[in-house]
């Protein structure tokens, strides 16, 4: 005699869980827990290690080479990418100061000469 009873249909538990998303994410925008992506014009490219190799001392590294180069702009040292011909990105040290480049016959001033 008794018939088991839908307590909810389908169309409404539809609708409950679309509100709970959209409450969900209104939520995390305005209490600032998403990060969008802005302009990243001065973002980073990528993460470098600079390896110290002295005069006939050997160092390891991996065989496969990377997908940017180096080029000298404006005299600094700027990495592109071999793919994207737009990729490209001047090389700072941890305070931001861009690191020069210059001809490899060109001998570097001792830094006391140099002040």
């Amino acid at each position: 005699m008794s018939q088991p009873e839908a307590r909810f249909t389908i169309r409404s538990l539809f609708v409950t869980a679309a509100v709970t998303i959209a409450v969900t994410v209104i939520a995390l925008q305005v209490s600032g827990r998403i990060n969008h992506a802005g302009d990243q014009s001065d973002g980073p490219i990528g993460e470098f290690t600079a390896i110290h190799v002295a005069p006939g001392e050997d160092f390891r590294m991996s065989p496969k080479p990377s997908e940017l180069h180096a080029a000298c702009e404006q005299g600094y040292l700027a990495i592109a990418s071999d793919a994207d011909t737009e990729f490209r990105g001047i090389l700072v040290d941890y305070k931001n100061r861009g690191v020069r480049c210059r001809p490899a016959n060109q001998v570097p001033a001792p830094a006391s000469e140099a002040r």
